[in-house]
């Protein structure tokens, strides 16, 4: 029972990339805004984790919501609160303990499972999801805010994510 963790060989490494940026910023850098009606870099991050918990935990019922800060992913979650800013460490720690519950999916889904169909109501209708197109929309979503995120860094004289550097 091959796992699909070698599909997604890079993905751990665009979760470091990640928190070696994020984990080296000060307050007033993470409450910086791409523009003033955009989130701040924190609440951005932590929306990134957040999905992670959303759609694997309430959605396809994964295990590991408990390790996590967002033990509610349905809710109005910390990540959602713009008056209350997070910081460096609670955003290492959001990435971390996210990056163990898709870790565990990569490591225990087999290619077949892919196709698992899962029914989801959201906004008064129903859609139907597979676990593949799931774990595509985490993967592209992670990969959409790096480059939301750099960009705005960049901006702002800061050091970029890079995703492809070598280790």
């Amino acid at each position: 029972n091959m796992s699909i963790l070698s599909f997604y060989d890079q993905w751990p490494q665009y979760n470091r990339r990640i928190i070696e940026i994020i984990g080296a910023m000060s307050a007033e850098q993470l409450a910086i805004r791409p523009s003033p009606d955009l989130w701040p870099i924190w609440a951005t991050v932590g929306h990134t984790a957040g999905g992670r918990v959303y759609w694997l935990c309430a959605v396809l019922g994964e295990p590991g919501m408990e390790i996590t800060p967002f033990t509610d992913p349905t809710g109005k979650g910390w990540e959602d609160d713009l008056d209350t800013p997070r910081s460096a460490d609670e955003l290492v720690n959001a990435l971390q303990t996210t990056w163990g519950v898709v870790t565990g999916c990569l490591t225990r889904w087999t290619p077949a499972m892919l196709a698992d169909k899962i029914t989801r109501e959201y906004g008064g209708h129903r859609q139907i999801h597979s676990r593949g197109s799931v774990v595509q929309r985490l993967f592209s979503h992670d990969a959409y805010h790096c480059g939301e995120l750099s960009q705005t860094l960049g901006i702002f004289g800061l050091p970029q994510i890079d995703l492809w550097r070598a280790d």
